[in-house]
């Protein structure tokens, strides 16, 4: 098995996520000890998956682009721009995923809703 670099890992692994594929992209890409720091599950492996598999099928339709990636040492900054449809609402989340031994230990996610009519004509990307 070829080794895949951090950025295509986490940018698999997010895609994934956001496309319903929860399970699947944590059995390839996320150790079992992994840990997060969303402030709405516990910080465990289970409670997340399960959270964003949750979600995946109550939002389906939801579309998920990488505008950036930042790779250094043991860790990749994914900055999305996500689109709920069903509440009709346009996010830009940043992910910090730390590696170790080629899959993913740890993650932190933090996102801001994007104002339909914000006054900066450069936009949030």
């Amino acid at each position: 098995m070829t080794t895949r670099n951090k950025t295509a890992i986490a940018t698999d692994f997010l895609n994934m996520c956001a496309t319903g594929q929860v399970r699947t992209a944590y059995d390839q890409y996320v150790s079992n000890n992994f840990r997060h720091h969303n402030a709405y599950f516990p910080d465990d492996r289970e409670s997340l998956l399960l959270g964003m598999e949750q979600s995946a099928e109550s939002e389906p339709n939801k579309s998920f682009t990488v505008k950036q990636i930042i790779e250094s040492d043991d860790r990749v900054a994914v900055y999305s721009h996500l689109r709920r449809e069903k509440v009709d609402m346009d996010m830009a989340v940043i992910h910090i995923l730390r590696f170790e031994n080629g899959k993913i230990i740890e993650m932190w996610d933090v996102g801001q809703q994007i104002p339909k009519d914000s006054p900066n004509k450069l936009g949030m990307f």
